[in-house]
């Protein structure tokens, strides 16, 4: 709860004066950044530009969207089919994000960003009903606080602050870090149940290289400058392998260090990766050949693929190596007469004979090696 705290004051802080020791060097799309309120600008505090991933039709989710420049840069590139939904617990951003928000829709010909306050670890509950709840209803017995409860489990079951399945891509700033340790987990669930099949992540935030003391843990000022609270390296990959995504990637990689404290390295990354499809594994004859450089690579299906070698794969894994960050990697080949469909996923390294594909298309076949 301190630490908590000492992010929400540090934040109302930084939403009234600009604070320096929490920027780190971003090179931002100037073309986006035009359209943008110097206010919004100068108070924004970050380690990355997750907008960079941004599709236009997108239904966007940004975590932490304190003052909304990326929520605002993101609306641009979502293109009027889009909609971009910002998520922060800081009254002082909501109030700054919101404060331009009409002038925002004018310039983009039409309102397309929201922003909700809520809690980016339990994107269930929507915390300006909490804020009416308890004007409503103070808390002065046990059974006030059991009653709360109860109400809150109605809330997140019929009105969830975003809903399941419902999100083309979430992207964050760093804000990761300032969640507790022992919500983490929490937090990356959340952020695989509101996308939808194939939806994808683009999260910008600080990494250390090393564990880090559970003094500097323990420091608000560490902690609410989004420091002592980084994943590790590979926990963050890790983190989001175990809630089911797939395809991740450190995209970003700041070379120098942001901060060293006590011989740690603490950098600026950004993860992307995507939720498989929910669609069951059908074969019908589709193949695969990896191109290379790599003697031998494996998914995160647990699928091998030897370099050179044609191995069976169902539909569904054949649309998905298609797909980025795979597209390049793989030849793909259809088959000529596609088979009655049959639930099977091959076993890891399973070739497909070259009599099942022969005259089928080619997908990928005419490009270079990816090396």
């Amino acid at each position: 709860m301190k630490l908590e705290t000492a992010v929400l004051e540090r934040y109302a802080e930084g939403a009234r004066e600009r604070q320096e020791s929490l920027c780190c060097p971003v090179d931002y799309d100037r073309d986006l950044l035009a359209l943008l309120p110097q206010e919004i600008i100068d108070k924004d505090y970050g380690c990355g530009d997750p907008s960079r991933y941004v599709r236009e039709g997108d239904t966007v989710l940004d975590l932490g969207s304190g003052g909304g420049k990326i929520a605002y840069m993101a609306a641009q590139l979502v293109g009027p089919q889009g909609k971009v939904i910002g998520v922060d617990m800081n009254d002082e951003m909501l109030a700054l994000a919101r404060k331009y928000q009409k002038e925002m829709a004018q310039k983009l010909g039409g309102d397309r960003v929201e922003f909700r306050k809520g809690q980016i670890q339990d994107l269930r509950l929507d915390m300006a009903a909490v804020d009416e709840y308890l004007a409503a209803h103070p808390l002065s017995s046990a059974a006030d606080l059991i009653a709360f409860q109860a109400w809150q489990r109605v809330q997140r079951r019929q009105h969830p602050l975003i809903p399941d399945a419902s999100v083309d891509l979430v992207v964050s700033n760093c804000v990761l870090n300032l969640v507790g340790d022992e919500q983490k987990a929490q937090l990356v669930a959340e952020i695989a149940r509101v996308l939808k099949p194939g939806g994808r992540i683009a999260i910008s935030d600080i990494v250390a290289d090393e564990p880090i003391p559970q003094e500097l843990k323990d420091d608000p000022e560490l902690w609410s400058g989004c420091v002592s609270g980084a994943f590790l390296e590979g926990e963050i990959l890790q983190a989001f392998l175990d809630a089911g995504l797939q395809g991740l990637c450190i995209d970003k990689w700041q070379g120098e260090p942001w901060r060293v404290i006590e011989g740690i390295e603490f950098r600026a990354v950004t993860v992307t990766g995507f939720r498989p499809s929910d669609e069951p594994c059908l074969d019908k004859g589709h193949a695969v050949i990896y191109r290379g450089p790599f003697r031998e690579v494996r998914d995160d299906d647990g699928h091998s693929y030897p370099r050179g070698a044609r191995i069976a794969v169902c539909e569904r894994t054949y649309q998905m190596l298609g797909r980025e960050p795979y597209a390049g990697s793989f030849i793909g080949i259809e088959p000529a007469v596609e088979m009655t469909p049959r639930n099977w996923c091959a076993a890891p390294g399973t070739r497909r004979e070259p009599a099942e594909t022969k005259g089928g298309r080619h997908e990928g076949g005419e490009e270079g090696c990816c090396c």
